[in-house]
């Protein structure tokens, strides 16, 4: 006989924010990574019904890390995500975006559980707790030094 967990599927989307040759993370202090550290994301999360990829990814950068004015500069793309928590699997998809901080744009507040740090690209790529994460991450760096080539 098959022990099958469930599996929960939902749609998820975020954003590699960068200023120069900084990376905004953001730090999750009560929640513990598999290394016994707090946790290092990037700022994502679900979309909601009638929401755009677009418009979750500047959502969750905006509650998350607390910059509600971000530019989208790239589509990074889709990747499945999958694994166990609380005796479910979980199959995500995620989208990212590459983005920017608006100019001028006054600081929000982010939200409680999160701290949002600013790293340098080799910071984030050693600091980000899950792999999935790192990768984005890598794709926002070789979108942008492809950008750099051509201008």
């Amino acid at each position: 006989m098959t022990n099958r967990l469930p599996v929960i599927r939902y749609a998820a989307a975020g954003g590699v924010v960068v200023d120069g040759e900084r990376v905004l993370v953001i730090v999750r202090p009560g929640r513990m990574g598999p290394d016994g550290r707090p946790e290092v994301r990037l700022p994502k999360g679900h979309i909601e019904p009638g929401e755009s990829r677009e418009e979750t990814a500047r959502r969750e950068v905006g509650e998350e890390a607390g910059l509600p004015e971000v530019e989208i500069v790239a589509d990074l793309g889709h990747q499945a995500v999958e694994f166990e928590n609380r005796g479910r699997q979980i199959v995500r998809d995620e989208s990212f975006f590459l983005m920017a901080p608006s100019p001028g744009a006054p600081p929000g507040q982010a939200e409680g559980q999160f701290v949002p740090v600013w790293l340098t690209w080799e910071e984030a790529l050693a600091q980000l707790t899950f792999q999935a994460e790192r990768e984005w991450v890598r794709r926002a760096y070789t979108t942008i030094q492809g950008n750099s080539r051509t201008t």
